[in-house]
């Protein structure tokens, strides 16, 4: 027990200076959260290479933007189901729910892919049935990856913004996040480029690893829920603004009229939108050029590399003390930074255009959005009533990311005909062109909106009010 305290006391001097002081109590309920996420946050960022990968050796490279607007489409029926059980279920079972789903679904896929998964030369030759079930596949894996992002991850962060006040969490989250990128480096190089270290020829064997380790969250959160002072648990209660707090009709279009009805929601909503096109058309290129040096498991193994740099970057940022920019400037000032930021890696985009370079600007990209943006995204839902929390932050995280994410594959499906036009030499000068007249306009608007939610969310805080 001594032991435990003096390794604790350590663990809290290392975080004071990055993400401020912590009662003992408080600093266990982060730690736990912590390495729950680590765990969502590994197996997501095991399965997006995985994805990725997997998709261009069923499918095609070229199908990628198309496959983000199946994703959008196909969540439809994923976030009727999700909303329905969030009317009918408490929050602790929503999160014993979906693990035993997606686990089960993770060991199903592992066997798919011990079929499917087979040299181009021998898929080649197998009968027509056969490749028609090959793309699907495909594309079946590719939506099941996208709807866990969307879903888990936004689960996880409800129930953490809603067992979380404010003042905590704006030192709480960061650790959090920085816990959890633990798990994004170990688990995608780990896992992730198992198969191409072994002289395997599938992804198998990752998929029956990532399967095991989804099952494991369940008594992960039976654990923090019994070992957490219910005191620690208690949510943001401000007063309403409005005289009469209307009761919410159940149902599964609630979380959508609850963001078009109120417009600090349609700001986050826009923050994430914006965002998600800017990277998607970073991304494609990314994973285009990828895959014309890699195939099959070592593109796998790469993508799986690039996931890890990814969260290295951003552990990296967090424990040289990124968070601080929230914890002294406010949350305005970090939702501010994120569009300059994105701003400058996009002249880089328009200037070179070479796979390292790619590489390097989607893990900073990627890594500062985790670090520093995301933590402060999600401390905006501090001042909210729980239907917000669960069901309007599932619209805005689910359909918002995958909108965008559609919108900016829309873009990016251009790439294809204008090279069959002007040559792919040409075609490329063109898309590169388009893409900062897109690009540019986007991220002023971006800047605008995040002084405006900066401002509510300080507003509603200092008042001690819900915003909505």
């Amino acid at each position: 027990m001594d032991k435990t305290s003096a390794i604790l006391r350590f663990f809290q001097t290392i975080c004071r200076f990055n993400f401020g002081n912590f009662e003992k109590e408080e600093f266990k309920k982060f730690i736990k959260m912590g390495v729950i996420f680590a765990l969502m946050i590994g197996v997501y960022w095991t399965l997006r290479p995985l994805k990725d990968a997997v998709f261009i050796q069923l499918v095609d490279k070229l199908q990628l933007p198309f496959a983000k607007t199946v994703s959008v489409i196909a969540l439809l029926p994923l976030v009727m189901f999700y909303t329905r059980l969030l009317e009918k279920t408490s929050r602790e079972k929503m999160l014993v729910i979906l693990p035993i789903f997606y686990g089960v679904a993770v060991f199903i896929f592992s066997l798919c892919m011990l079929e499917f998964q087979a040299p181009a030369e021998e898929i080649a030759h197998r009968p027509f049935f056969f490749l028609a079930a090959t793309k699907t596949i495909g594309y079946l894996f590719y939506v099941f990856v996208e709807s866990f992002g969307s879903l888990v991850i936004a689960l996880f962060w409800a129930f953490a913004t809603d067992t979380t006040q404010a003042a905590p969490a704006k030192k709480g989250f960061p650790l959090v996040v920085a816990i959890g990128q633990m798990g994004g480096i170990i688990l995608p190089y780990s896992i992730g480029g198992l198969p191409h270290r072994l002289g395997l020829t599938t992804d198998a064997l990752s998929m029956m690893c990532l399967g095991f380790l989804i099952l494991l969250i369940i008594p992960l959160i039976g654990y923090f829920l019994r070992s957490t002072p219910s005191h620690l648990l208690a949510s943001f209660h401000g007063k309403s603004e409005t005289a009469i707090e209307s009761k919410q009709e159940p149902g599964f279009l609630e979380g959508l009229k609850l963001l078009l009805k109120n417009r600090y929601l349609l700001g986050i909503f826009a923050a994430n939108f914006i965002y998600e096109v800017v990277v998607t058309i970073f991304d494609f290129n990314f994973k285009v050029a990828a895959s014309s040096v890699y195939s099959g498991v070592s593109l796998s193994n790469y993508l799986s590399i690039y996931a890890s740099s990814v969260n290295i970057v951003s552990l990296l940022c967090l424990l040289l003390g990124i968070s601080n920019v929230t914890r002294f400037l406010g949350v305005g000032v970090a939702l501010a930074a994120m569009p300059i930021i994105v701003g400058c890696a996009l002249m880089g985009f328009l200037s070179l255009n070479t796979l390292t370079f790619l590489f390097v600007l989607m893990v900073g990209s990627k890594a500062i959005n985790y670090a520093l943006n995301g933590p402060a995204l999600k401390q905006l839902y501090i001042p909210t009533t729980p239907d917000v929390k669960f069901k309007a932050q599932a619209w805005i995280e689910t359909f918002g990311s995958r909108t965008s994410k559609q919108a900016g594959s829309i873009f990016n499906m251009s790439l294809a005909p204008l090279q069959s036009t002007f040559g792919a030499l040409a075609g490329k000068s063109h898309y590169l062109m388009l893409s900062g007249f897109l690009c540019f306009p986007l991220l002023a608007l971006w800047l605008v909106i995040a002084i405006f939610l900066g401002r509510s969310f300080k507003k509603a805080i200092q008042r001690n009010t819900v915003i909505c």
